[in-house]
């Protein structure tokens, strides 16, 4: 199947992702036109996610997950001529739902694929677990906006003109932007010429969702579906399609479980023939690669025989993430205690599921220094650390990360350069680690988010602005961190391994870094003794000082210190 983008759009690993080839203005009904001057500005309005979309790096974007040719056809062909259809009684929106590990993504990616060599891809967002922005739904709207701007330049202009005629737009809530720079301005465009003609030949457009369950705004993951299905009620023409893709999560099922939504259980749709037929095609590429098995075969013949993939196949039941998981840990290379033939065997009695095989590879780690704090911060980093990155926060040598991760790439990308960021091959990794049930010894408690803050905040890049460090921006995050530590119950807030033992302790560092400001203590005091006070202005008014000398004390405590935006020195 080709997988070139449509002839308008050129896809780019940068902020030109979104810029569309070619043409110069878009015109729409002959007297409305967007320049491509103007097309930069809205690309630097709207500040689109650029890793979002099926077009990432997967190898730095998880998730990696591509259907093998050949395989998820069932699931495929029930897909597509719902995307096409344009009969009145098809539903706009088909929730593909599914557990850990089936394919969701996969599928997801493959749809996306398939509608964009069409050209009838509107845009596509492939949300994942702390990824920063992509596991939110602060930047959802604008992300989309800019796609459809890219894929449909003649929704351009009524982007833009919201944008003009909405100076709050940006700043809105989620519904009013999904509207005004998506749900509108397709509907616009839609009955002009060409759109109208596209979609009476060849079928509606389609927007793709994945892994919806990965967001972390619950409330706003409500709002997304019930405004949707809104939009879709009272504009039942509208030739536009979603596709969306999660788990089964009480705070999804709750909203898409309606008459306006097709639900449709990948459970239903999980072949043995494709668990085969990928198992196989891992295994004859690894036979090409590996000298061991190449000798090993030389000898004693084909491997694995027959009967011992049927094995494993059937061991592995419907579940892609966990076929692929134990592939990689029988054909290890960084394990030279057995060989792939050896632990073949021993996958047979794991228990299906992912649980054993996690604890049995994060036990080759277990016993190196800085262990847990490596796989702590990488289970509750706001984002995806390269390993320079990750030693510079917890002040170890980058030699010490990777010695920890090297052993564990049967379930961690672990890259070719210092660079780029170490991520999980699945997010059910992270389930694992944070789950105390299922992980033990390995669990990461979510008591770490304040050592993770305290570490960020006394961050320190060195003075080369353009080190990989240092585009991090570790140092921003130590908010985040000590949200999150805050909102835990008392009991899951310590007790503390090392220091910072308590909060105590943590404030009395954030403060030090102020307290030899002048006015330190009145300002200090003020604000402890009058809560209620709203603004910078206000302390300056009451304590007959400077503005400015009350920013100097304050920008250097926002951890603590809830700040007004824009507030800089």
């Amino acid at each position: 199947m080709a997988e070139s983008p449509p002839a308008h759009v050129e896809i780019f690993s940068n902020a030109h992702d979104f810029q569309i080839g070619e043409q110069k203005n878009y015109v729409i009904h002959g007297n409305q036109y967007i320049s491509s001057n103007d097309q930069a500005t809205l690309i630097q309005l709207l500040k689109p996610i650029l890793d979002a979309s099926h077009t990432r790096d997967r190898e730095t974007a998880p998730p990696n997950s591509a259907c093998l040719p050949g395989t998820r056809i069932d699931i495929i062909d029930m897909i597509v001529p719902w995307a096409d259809s344009t009969l009145l009684w098809n539903t706009h929106v088909l929730w593909l739902h599914g557990y850990v590990g089936c394919g969701k993504s996969a599928i997801a990616l493959e749809i996306a694929l398939i509608f964009e060599e069409r050209k009838r891809l509107v845009g596509s967002f492939f949300f994942f677990r702390n990824t920063g922005d992509r596991s939110r739904m602060v930047r959802f709207a604008t992300t989309l906006a800019c796609q459809l701007a890219a894929a449909i330049p003649e929704a351009a202009p009524f982007i833009e003109k919201a944008l003009h005629t909405k100076p709050g737009l940006l700043q809105s809530n989620l519904a009013a932007q999904l509207r005004h720079l998506v749900y509108e301005p397709f509907k616009a465009a839609a009955w002009s010429g060409r759109l109208l003609w596209t979609t009476l030949l060849k079928g509606p457009f389609l927007i793709v969702i994945d892994g919806l369950d990965e967001c972390e705004d619950r409330q706003d993951v409500g709002a997304f579906i019930d405004d949707m299905l809104d939009f879709f009620g009272k504009n039942p023409f509208v030739p536009l399609r979603f596709l969306i893709t999660s788990r089964v999560e009480q705070h999804i099922r709750g909203h898409l479980d309606r008459y306006q939504v097709r639900l449709e259980s990948l459970v239903n749709h999980c072949s043995r023939d494709d668990i085969d037929r990928f198992m196989r095609a891992c295994f004859e590429a690894e036979q090409q690669r590996n000298p061991v098995i190449k000798a090993y075969i030389r000898t004693h013949g084909d491997w694995p025989a027959k009967t011992d993939r049927d094995k494993l196949v059937n061991h592995i039941g419907g579940s892609f993430i966990f076929a692929s998981a134990l592939f990689k840990y029988i054909v290890d290379p960084t394990n030279d205690q057995s060989t792939p033939m050896d632990r073949l065997p021993h996958t047979l009695d794991m228990n299906p599921g992912l649980d054993t095989l996690y604890a049995k590879t994060l036990s080759r780690s277990q016993h190196l220094p800085h262990f847990s704090d490596v796989i702590s911060t990488l289970a509750l980093a706001f984002e995806p650390l390269p390993i320079i990155g990750m030693a510079e926060l917890l002040g170890i040598e980058p030699f010490e990360v990777v010695r920890v991760l090297v052993n564990l790439q049967a379930i961690i990308h672990v890259p070719g350069t210092d660079e780029l960021p170490v991520t999980m091959c699945h997010t059910s990794l992270r389930d694992f680690l944070t789950t105390e049930s299922r992980s033990g010894c390995f669990f990461t408690p979510p008591s770490y988010h304040l050592h993770l803050s305290y570490r960020c905040s006394t961050f320190r890049v060195d003075q080369d602005p353009d080190t990989p460090a240092a585009s991090c921006n570790i140092g921003r995050n130590a908010e985040w961190h000590l949200a999150r530590f805050i909102c835990l119950p008392p009991t899951a807030q310590g007790p503390f391994p090392r220091f910072p033992e308590t909060l105590d302790a943590f404030y009395a560092h954030i403060l030090a870094k102020s307290e030899n400001r002048p006015h330190f203590s009145d300002i200090i005091s003020t604000i402890a003794r009058c809560p209620e006070l709203a603004s910078v202005a206000q302390i300056s008014m009451i304590l007959g000082i400077e503005t400015c000398k009350v920013v100097e004390v304050l920008v250097n405590l926002r951890p603590v210190i809830n700040l007004p935006e824009g507030v800089t020195l």
